[in-house]
């Protein structure tokens, strides 16, 4: 047995194989994590890996409040999805506070 038939990313308790003395050994990238990954899973996995891959940040948006305190959000996008037991992507979401400071704020009392 071994992982010459499947990789698998992230937790996948169906992805194993039979090992030495029948005991199972996995095939997924958190046997990493856990030490009980299949003897060829590191010459057949992870050269398939391919990790995450994002492009640039978008622009930020307006202010969510005209007057006072709110937030502004800015994105991006996925170019390379992570495949076999590659690295996880990154944030693709990002907010942070703002203040509004529209010319009315001042004189809406």
């Amino acid at each position: 047995g071994g992982c010459w038939h499947q990789c698998c990313p992230g937790r996948n308790n169906a992805c194993w194989a039979s090992g030495t003395h029948r005991a199972r050994c996995y095939c997924d990238s958190y046997c990493e994590r856990t030490g009980d990954c299949c003897e060829d899973y590191r010459a057949v996995c992870r050269h398939a890996a391919v990790g995450c891959a994002v492009g640039p940040w978008g622009p930020w948006s307006r202010c969510s409040s005209l007057c006072g305190v709110g937030s502004k959000a800015r994105s991006r996008q996925v170019t390379v999805p992570p495949r076999h037991g590659g690295e996880p992507c990154p944030d693709l979401k990002q907010r942070r506070g703002c203040l509004g400071e529209h010319p009315t704020c001042g004189t809406a009392k």
